[in-house]
């Protein structure tokens, strides 16, 4: 029995609740995972796991020897990256999760210079706008938009999201330009809601220290930026988008800025990542690489490129 390789499988299968997802996770063939277990748990003497053909729970004695494990292989990695920094450039496989329109539009056109960067790391990018359990999926950081809420994590802010208020053409045309964030009451409006919770998100509207926070009545509501963004392209009603978004279709000329001295209040963006993984090299690089693009990418971090169309 591989021991290390053992201890490494009972602690996925801890995070993950199933033998299934970590054997998927760490790449093996669930068949070898359960023998690992069964070898781990003969050579301790101990039962670590609770099994039934639904469900896998810890024993008490198992979430002992996780918490064990877990920092045997965090002070492992830990020597392992001390000898590598001085050899070798960060490699190996990561998994990353981002939402869509940013995936597409922000960190996919910059990947070629990361690579330059880091060529021996294979990114596994995945895009959603909902937040994955990252443990259970074996996601290694994500970058959320937003208020974190899961105490579990570890965070590091990598900027703000601007947002801008805005309709297509054909909308404006038929219903007149809003000059106040009341008005809306009177207009259609493009609603988002949260894919995790079903909850439509309030709109929020800041100018000179003022700020106005209220639930507007749509017609649509979309989880999926993707969708929301075509929405307000098709002229379904005012939408509120983020700036870097908002950016390239006030370029191609299929919407407009509206209430351009009424910004929303931007969220802060962080990459997250769980506290009992490790903080490889390749998810430092990764993160700092983030932090770096953002500080630097326009359509992020100036609302300044809105204004001229105000």
């Amino acid at each position: 029995m591989n021991k290390l390789q053992a201890m490494q499988v009972f602690v996925r299968v801890v995070e993950t609740g199933a033998m299934t997802r970590a054997a998927d996770s760490l790449q093996i063939p669930k068949a070898t995972a359960t023998t690992l277990i069964q070898q781990l748990e003969a050579d301790l003497g101990v039962k670590l796991l609770n099994r039934t053909t639904r469900s896998v729970s810890v024993t008490a004695d198992g979430a002992a020897y996780y918490a064990r494990c877990v920092a045997i292989l965090a002070q492992i990695r830990d020597t392992e990256e001390s000898l590598a920094h001085r050899h070798a450039a960060p490699g190996g496989r990561l998994r990353v999760d981002v939402p869509t329109l940013m995936a597409r539009l922000v960190i996919v056109p910059a990947l070629p210079g990361f690579f330059a960067r880091y060529p021996d790391i294979d990114l596994a990018l995945g895009c959603s706008e909902r937040r994955a359990d990252l443990i259970e999926e074996g996601i290694d950081c994500a970058v959320w938009s937003g208020e974190l809420e899961d105490s579990t994590l570890i965070a590091r802010r990598v900027g703000l999201l601007y947002f801008g208020t805005c309709a297509s053409p054909s909308y404006l045309a038929a219903h007149g330009q809003p000059r106040h964030p009341d008005e809306l009451a009177a207009h259609r409006c493009i609603n988002h809601f949260s894919p995790r919770t079903g909850k439509i998100f309030d709109w929020v509207f800041a100018k000179n220290g003022a700020r106005i926070q209220t639930a507007l009545r749509g017609h649509v509501a979309l989880d999926d930026e993707n969708s929301y963004l075509a929405a307000a392209e098709a002229g379904l009603g005012v939408a509120q988008i983020p700036a870097f978004v908002l950016k390239e279709a006030l370029e191609r000329g299929t919407l407009e800025l509206v209430l351009g001295d009424w910004f929303p209040e931007p969220t802060p963006l962080h990459v997250v990542y769980p506290q009992n993984r490790h903080l490889s090299s390749k998810i430092r690089v990764f993160v700092d690489w983030v932090a770096e693009l953002f500080a630097e990418h326009d359509g992020i971090q100036l609302r300044s490129t809105l204004r001229k169309h105000a």
